[in-house]
């Protein structure tokens, strides 16, 4: 295992073989972060210290999101009958209830807007007679497939939040790379798969995300957010 020389707040998560490439996974452990708070000087304290030459830092959309202000407390939402509707059609998965959840149906709502998440619930349920799955969220959009809802498993007190997608993902990774001087991407990473939702110039997106397949970041209490793509030299 390495870890840079860095500090006991980074934890080692492990080596993916990615397109016959080892890479190392590099995990830095944060404090609770608060809605509002400088994204950063939160990347510069904790994240920057362990990074390298060549290497590729990541971090969750939530953290991004929380800091936008983008993370909203299920009790400050309405859910209107159409949301209540819709819902109850969404199937429950054993991983929760996601969009199935009148809160996080009504944040979808105001995200993308009723006309496109009605169309996508009418055809989501009609393919899925078919056998088909995933139509709806692929009708309805990233901007809602990445809408975290309230659930026992996300560290407290952001269980009880809907934390939506964050707001131009890019220019964020973007300007976090001038600040670390490396490649930035942020990412969603939960148990079932891994995506990017933005990055900055030149990072293989697609690399990263089967680099973060697995879940090395963890769904809970770990609080580690963020960290950096290591390749093993030979």
């Amino acid at each position: 295992m390495t870890n840079g020389g860095v500090d006991s707040q980074w934890i080692y998560r492990g080596t993916r073989e990615v397109a016959q490439t080892s890479v190392e996974r590099l995990l830095v452990r944060v404090p609770l972060v608060r809605s509002g708070q400088d994204l950063h000087a939160l990347v510069r304290e904790y994240l920057k210290p362990g990074v390298r030459e060549g290497d590729i830092a990541f971090i969750s959309e939530k953290v991004v999101s929380i800091t936008q202000g983008r993370a909203v407390g299920m009790w400050q939402v309405q859910p209107r009958p159409l949301a209540r509707l819709i819902s109850s059609f969404v199937h429950t998965t054993p991983h929760g209830r996601g969009i199935g959840q009148p809160v996080v149906m009504e944040m979808a709502m105001r995200e993308v807007g009723v006309p496109r998440i009605v169309f996508a619930a009418v055809i989501g349920g009609i393919t899925r007679t078919f056998g088909r799955s995933g139509d709806f969220y692929r009708i309805a959009g990233r901007r809602v497939a990445a809408i975290d809802g309230p659930n026992r498993y996300t560290v407290k007190p952001f269980g009880f939040y809907v934390i939506l997608a964050p707001k131009q993902p890019d220019r964020v990774a973007t300007e976090l790379s001038g600040e670390l001087g490396t490649g930035v991407a942020i990412v969603d990473c939960n148990d079932l798969g891994s995506e990017v939702l933005g990055a900055s110039e030149g990072v293989d997106r697609e690399f990263v995300r089967c680099a973060l397949m697995g879940n090395p970041m963890g769904q809970g209490s770990q609080r580690t957010p963020m960290g950096v793509l290591r390749l093993v030299m030979p």
